[in-house]
């Protein structure tokens, strides 16, 4: 993908052509957009059938033995030279991937590798695959406590760097939609939490939103994304949690930030749920009122809402101070500024193009003074009664 007739100086490796793409993958895609959109950079996407049983069979080889094989990817051996290769990986396994693409290092000055999920606890378990990860210059972790582990290992440069969003796709401005939702839950999720936004559905006339499939692919990553960015952004209160929250066995004590806080702020969506008690998340999120602090498996959350809701008066300055921040800090434009800054290379003039649009959606959304709309609740059935809670709690900080 070439931009205002330049030579590509960047090589992205994507996996939007492989035969079923998982919803976790959409961000990585969106990402590459972005890069795309900024960068003078081009795509090698090979096909690829993820349920196949060559890929299936590697994949456990790969697991017990030091053997290399394609796992039946199609071969796109390069044949230009790139200053950088970027690959954004989901977890270790997809480094076998790689391999389609013949001796691609020699093709490029340097490489970038961006793993998705890695705890601490899985490394042992992925030695064979974290062996590949030593063709590469530097290695970026979306999990803040794996790196130093992670370096220690493969003895190759890793840093942090927290997810990120399109803030332009996710921003409500300048035209800001009605929030018609009162509650939007994605992905995983608490049934005791869930279960109590049942009953207030039934009790309040709430309109909670969410998953009612288990999805496993998505037929187009981009008119996902989009889709999710509407609803998003039309929704009064989003549930944020840790990544794998319900899973220390996978995850050990690790406290990781997901995807979801950077969404559902650069929406202007309330965020409600567990905030990470880790160092990183008070660095990239360190404005006031910036969630509302839920317990996991907590059955308190139609109460801590209509708590909240009891003052509507506070809410608009959180959500324009969430839209606010994301629009000049966790756009995606910013992590791949930081990516060039950690190999030694400079941005390109295009990408001033886009932190204009930012800049402006910034001012647009501090300059709002716009009253909040009222609850769903409220609007149906009047006021709604207050009532102190015990294991949950509105936090400011």
């Amino acid at each position: 993908m070439n931009l205002q007739n330049q030579v590509p100086r960047t090589l992205i490796f994507s996996q939007r052509n492989f035969s079923r793409i998982m919803p976790f993958r959409c961000p990585h895609f969106e990402f590459e957009d972005v890069i795309a959109e900024i960068d003078a950079a081009e795509f090698v996407s090979p096909s690829f059938d993820f349920g196949s049983l060559r890929h299936k069979l590697t994949k456990q080889i790969a697991y017990h033995t030091p053997i290399v094989i394609n796992p039946g990817v199609e071969s796109k051996p390069l044949q230009k030279t790139y200053d950088l290769f970027f690959a954004v990986f989901g977890n270790p396994t997809d480094l076998q991937l790689l391999h389609s693409l013949g001796d691609w290092r020699s093709k490029c000055r340097k490489a970038v590798c961006l793993i998705d999920e890695l705890w601490v606890r899985q490394l042992r378990d992925y030695r064979r695959f974290l062996t590949m990860l030593k063709k590469f210059d530097l290695v970026v972790l979306y999990y803040s406590q794996t790196v130093e582990s992670l370096a220690s290992q493969i003895g190759v440069p890793c840093i942090f760097l927290p997810p990120g969003v399109d803030a332009i796709r996710f921003c409500p401005y300048p035209n800001p939609p009605r929030r018609t939702v009162d509650v939007y839950s994605i992905g995983r999720r608490s049934e005791v939490t869930h279960r109590a936004l049942l009953e207030a559905v039934k009790r309040d006339n709430f309109f909670y939103l969410y998953d009612s499939l288990a999805a496993n692919q998505v037929p187009n990553p981009t008119e996902h994304r989009l889709l999710f960015a509407n609803v998003v952004k039309r929704s009064r209160y989003f549930i944020a949690n840790p990544g794998l929250i319900d899973q220390p066995e996978i995850r050990g004590d690790q406290i990781e930030i997901g995807n979801r806080y950077f969404e559902g702020a650069a929406s202007g969506a309330l965020l409600i749920g567990v905030r990470p008690s880790n160092s990183e998340f008070s660095k990239y999120f360190d404005w006031p009122d910036i969630m509302i602090d839920l317990p996991w498996d907590s059955a308190e959350i139609a109460h801590v809402i209509k708590e909240f809701d009891a003052d509507l008066s506070r809410q608009a300055p959180i959500r324009r101070r969430n839209i606010e921040h994301c629009l000049l800090r966790h756009d995606w434009l910013y992590r791949w500024e930081a990516i060039l800054d950690a190999v030694g290379m400079e941005g390109l003039p295009q990408a001033q193009t886009r932190k204009d649009r930012l800049l402006r959606l910034a001012a647009l959304a501090a300059a709002d003074k716009s009253q909040p709309a009222l609850p769903t609740s409220t609007h149906r059935n009047g006021p709604t009664t207050v009532r102190a809670t015990t294991n949950a709690r509105t936090m400011i900080g």
